[in-house]
């Protein structure tokens, strides 16, 4: 497949078979996250692959919208980073999750992002809390977002060519 034809097929999917993941292609996934280009060579970030449901029930919870299909997925892998080790985690975790989305898209896999920077429960209680109870992460690392993987039970056409916001493309002055 060619480079554009996969990013213009590439969509989010929230729903999934039962079908579990190959273990070679949780591998290619995890190779394309781990090759991901990072600020200063660093290769600071983390990745947790989950495939316990009771687990992926929990980190579903995490916050309060936005993650309740995780539950339904048959794999995660969480993107975590170190925000006093490397400044450019966030940058170099997004590089790396949407690396291993392109990844899973080639082997047909579906793929969705699960922001949890930044979110958390109603009572307070942050994202990063909740996932680090379910995965007993050291409490240094934050928690970018998670990626729920697994083979597609629904359609989504390529994205439109036609619908390119090109008007949002200037050449060298705005």
């Amino acid at each position: 497949m060619e480079f554009k034809d996969l990013v213009q097929l590439r969509r989010s999917h929230r729903k999934f078979t039962d079908e579990e993941i190959d273990g070679d292609d949780v591998r290619l996934i995890l190779r394309a996250g781990l090759m991901a280009p990072t600020s200063k060579g660093q290769r600071a970030w983390q990745f947790v692959v989950v495939d316990d449901k009771t687990d992926l029930e929990k980190l579903s919870d995490a916050k309060d919208m936005g993650g309740q299909f995780l539950k339904g997925a048959p794999l995660a892998i969480v993107v975590l980073g170190d925000p006093l080790q490397n400044d450019c985690w966030i940058e170099d975790g997004s590089i790396a999750a949407y690396s291993m989305q392109l990844q899973a898209e080639e082997l047909g896999l579906g793929s969705c992002w699960i922001q949890m920077r930044g979110r958390g429960l109603s009572d307070a209680t942050t994202s990063d809390i909740v996932i680090r109870g379910v995965l007993d992460i050291p409490d240094h690392l934050s928690c970018l977002c998670i990626i729920a993987l697994g083979h597609k039970a629904d359609e989504r056409k390529p994205q439109n060519e036609e619908k390119l916001k090109w008007e949002n493309v200037h050449l060298n002055k705005f």
